[in-house]
């Protein structure tokens, strides 16, 4: 069962539910089951997250981080890892893989028009405002 490690964590840890070790060779990717389904109340969502730990220890992310297990998804929770580093990362069962942290959804409502308000920034993209 998933835990909050502190008591101040906001995730719970994802474990990989595998019957044998994985490896991730540099620049591979690896689906890897933890074993969980969960029903997710309505109006919350679950964000996969990457371990901080894996990430700066090995190079080792969650790929489409954070990937969201919407609330009338029933099905297992899966983990897309993938090894940035240089050294293949191998994984053993029950190895914490990733962290998911249940927030809030807003649900918009869409609607199409012909023109958009104006604002400072305009159109302007990436870079635009000058930081970073």
């Amino acid at each position: 069962m998933p835990q909050y490690q502190t008591a101040g964590a906001a995730g719970v840890d994802l474990h990989a539910a595998i019957s044998a070790p994985i490896t991730i060779a540099p620049g591979a990717r690896a689906l890897i089951s933890t074993g969980l389904r969960m029903a997710i109340p309505k109006g919350f969502e679950g964000q996969v997250r990457p371990r901080s730990g894996l990430a700066a220890k090995h190079g080792v992310t969650v790929l489409n981080s954070p990937g969201t297990i919407d609330s009338d998804y029933r099905g297992e929770v899966k983990v897309l890892l993938i090894n940035f580093g240089q050294e293949p990362v191998t994984f053993s069962p029950h190895d914490r893989i990733a962290q998911i942290v249940f927030a809030p959804v807003t649900i918009a409502k869409l609607e199409m028009g012909s023109s958009l308000d104006e604002t400072e920034r305009g159109s302007g993209g990436y870079g635009s405002t000058g930081r970073g």
